[in-house]
């Protein structure tokens, strides 16, 4: 179910002329007052699949993927982890898997975008996951193990924990497995759901940058306390869902 603010937002909006909805749509600036969440943004573009002309739809669209281009990396930002190349293919994943999905539920309803009406952000940044994993492993699947001169996990093998789901079969890309997933993940200790969750919303465990908001940082815990959290809570989120299978 969508939020009370984001439903309010769309009782708004749908008594407004299109013309003011898109004036409003092209604002980019979260905190101004005429803000259009991309969940409604998402959500009239689906619906206007039910109008006999595809005008209204592609300009809806040429916005939305201009937001959705924006939350992805770009090939010459730097972050000195992530090649260009890599951050290229991760944006090229997320926004060919996006259009697919929009173009598809087009022709007939797609359940799946149902996600991006609820949590948008959430939603696209589940979609970088898959593509930044499927992607680091091309890059490096040839490169070894390796340990810094502290004998702890290199900054490479450290980003491919941070970026790996251990649900990365076909049933990750289910709703209902997601849903799921959501639910043993709230059902997990305090300390282990929020490791989890900024995990997947791509948060460093640690980072010697004062600057970098990071899990180590937030939680008040070293990095070794912070891998101890992620491993006992990956190990309960296995279990819960393979019970769950089972039920």
């Amino acid at each position: 179910m969508r939020t009370p603010a984001v439903e309010a937002q769309l009782l708004s909006l749908e008594q407004l002329p299109r013309e003011e909805i898109l004036a409003r749509c092209e604002i980019r600036q979260r905190t101004d007052p005429g803000y259009v969440p991309s969940e409604c943004l998402v959500h009239f573009v689906r619906a206007s699949r039910t109008d006999n002309s595809n005008a209204w739809f592609e300009r809806l669209y040429k916005i939305l993927f201009a937001r959705v281009l924006r939350a992805l990396p770009s090939a010459d930002s730097a972050d000195g982890k992530t090649s260009s190349l890599t951050k290229e293919r991760i944006r090229d994943k997320v926004s060919e898997r996006f259009v697919e999905m929009l173009a598809g539920d087009r022709q007939i309803y797609n359940d799946r975008l149902d996600f991006f009406e609820i949590r948008f952000d959430m939603a696209l940044k589940r979609l970088r996951l898959d593509a930044q994993t499927q992607a680091w492993r091309d890059e490096n699947r040839s490169q070894p193990i390796s340990y810094d001169d502290n004998g702890e996990l290199s900054q490479e093998i450290e980003q491919a924990a941070r970026s790996a789901n251990p649900f990365e079969g076909p049933e990750f890309h289910d709703e209902a497995f997601r849903l799921r997933l959501d639910a043993a993940i709230e059902a997990l200790p305090q300390e282990q759901s929020r490791t989890i969750q900024m995990l997947m919303l791509e948060y460093q465990i640690h980072s010697e940058d004062p600057t970098v908001t990071t899990i180590c940082k937030v939680l008040g815990k070293t990095p070794k306390t912070i891998w101890n959290y992620r491993d006992r809570a990956m190990k309960a989120l296995r279990k819960a869902l393979i019970e769950g299978e089972d039920q």
